[in-house]
């Protein structure tokens, strides 16, 4: 589909709509959003305009579709995926300025919430009440709220109290064609026709623009309890996950690392906050939380027993703010610190759970294969593993022509084992040419069809997931 370049006369309807101030030109500006924190990937926007109103973003989206203009929504810019990357040029919308908590209902325990609101800001204002709103990405002190919902996001808590779209209630939402639609209602049980709700969260910013998001909130735990678990075997690790939810324990989190991932962390946080033994193949971060000491003790206690027959080390019990604060820096930075170093691509796979060891196992086999080195770590609980692949002494060559044969055989190995190629981060740009090992023909018509009659011009958020038309 042939797209429009933006005119002097489009760029003068934008400054109309949502004021001069709020839509720019320059190539400094453009720089800065033409990347996300996917690689080091680069696409220029025509436009970036920031508007303010869902009317505002309506005029825009009516404007665009009418005259062929790609438009490109973005949040704060800390996806992995490339989906905030404006690969048909066009307009970049950024939703930087919808940025206020409109309403806390304690009451109802729901709160309605603009989409630029920064994750862990929402989750202190709703924490000084006394509340939770668990989805916590490892980006959570700069990413937006609207993001996590366009993708998804789950993050360390998802493993006892779910992702994202467990707390959406309804959504505002403006339609590439201008409608302002509401999709769902505020209430906790809906059957009232297809949950557009749930369409748009994880649609990556492909069918509409987020305007507002009323979320369900529960009351927040008293209490939690932190453990930091070394393994010589990073198999043991990962076969010790599996045995503790069978051992009748849910743990808030849930996460495993590497080795590797400490090395690349040190490194980039310029210290060791945690000392990990020589021996040390892997760890295990467990936390558990609730409003009974006494009994989230004892699930430590077993936990701990269950570990030990998986050849654990001794078991660091964070027993202060301050140590359980250093862990989390730790494993909340891995994405940026291995970025931070060299060349690399992530990959966001989820098997079932028990099937952890055999990925992590053969991951490094067709990483031997192709010649290149992974840094694992996720969210275990999950069977959510991060696969980070390093260039360090991989030829160019390799790199362009051989690591996408081994990307493909990751995935097709993750597909085999039951689960898919993505777990939180989406599709976007950099997965779409997997897309169809983990999609068959009939799944990808019907995500088409969903598309073009969101979108029948194809403007808003185009190149990603999948290529349109339908053939």
């Amino acid at each position: 589909m042939q797209f429009s370049k933006l005119s002097g006369s489009h760029l003068n309807h934008l400054s109309l709509i949502v004021g001069a101030p709020f839509v720019f030109t320059d190539s400094e500006i453009m720089r800065t959003y033409s990347r996300d924190e996917t690689e080091d990937l680069e696409f220029f926007p025509e436009a970036v305009v920031k508007p303010r109103t869902p009317g505002e973003i309506s005029e825009i989206l009516s404007l665009c579709n009418k005259e062929r203009i790609p438009v490109t929504p973005r949040g704060a810019g800390t996806g992995l995926s490339g989906g905030a990357l404006p690969v048909c040029g066009g307009v970049l919308l950024s939703m930087e300025r919808f940025n206020k908590i409109i309403e806390i209902d304690e009451r109802n325990l729901q709160s309605t919430v603009e989409p630029g609101v920064i994750t862990e800001v929402f989750q202190n204002a709703v924490k000084e009440k006394g509340l939770f709103y668990p989805p916590d990405p490892a980006s959570k002190g700069s990413c937006f709220i609207g993001g996590n919902i366009a993708e998804n996001a789950g993050g360390p808590k998802a493993v006892k109290y779910g992702v994202t779209r467990d707390y959406v209630l309804n959504l505002e939402a403006v339609l590439p064609t201008g409608e302002i639609i509401w999709t769902g209602a505020n209430v906790l049980k809906n059957s009232t026709g297809y949950n557009l709700t749930h369409l748009l969260i994880g649609s990556e910013g492909t069918l509409g623009i987020i305007t507002k998001a009323v979320v369900k909130l529960i009351p927040h735990p008293a209490y939690d309890y932190l453990m930091f678990v070394p393994f010589a075997s990073p198999e043991d690790a990962c076969n010790a996950v599996s045995a503790i939810f069978r051992g009748g324990i849910t743990p808030s989190a849930c996460e495993f690392i590497e080795r590797d991932a400490f090395d690349y962390a040190f490194r980039y946080l310029g210290e060791e906050p945690l000392k990990i033994e020589k021996e040390t193949g892997a760890v295990l971060i467990l936390e558990v939380d609730g409003n009974h000491p006494d009994s989230l003790l004892r699930d430590c206690e077993r936990a701990a027993k269950i570990m030990e027959e998986y050849r654990c080390g001794e078991i660091l019990f964070a027993d202060s703010s301050e140590q359980k604060e250093k862990i989390w820096k730790v494993r909340k930075c891995m994405g940026l610190a291995v970025k931070g170093t060299t060349i690399y691509k992530e990959e966001d796979t989820v098997v079932p759970r028990a099937l952890l060891p055999e990925l992590l196992k053969r991951v490094k086999e067709i990483g031997k294969k192709y010649g290149f080195q992974s840094v694992c770590y996720g969210h275990a609980g999950d069977g959510n593993l991060h696969v980070n692949i390093v260039k360090g002494d991989t030829s160019d060559y390799d790199w362009q022509h051989k690591l996408p044969s081994g990307i493909t055989e990751i995935f097709e190995l993750v597909v085999q084992l039951g689960g898919t190629i993505s777990g939180e981060h989406g599709i976007g740009w950099v997965q779409k040419p997997y897309f169809r090992i983990a999609i068959d023909e009939t799944r990808m018509r019907i995500m088409k069809e969903i598309k073009m009659t969101f979108d029948p011009n194809n403007i808003l958020n185009p190149g990603k997931i999948f290529n349109l038309p339908l053939s």
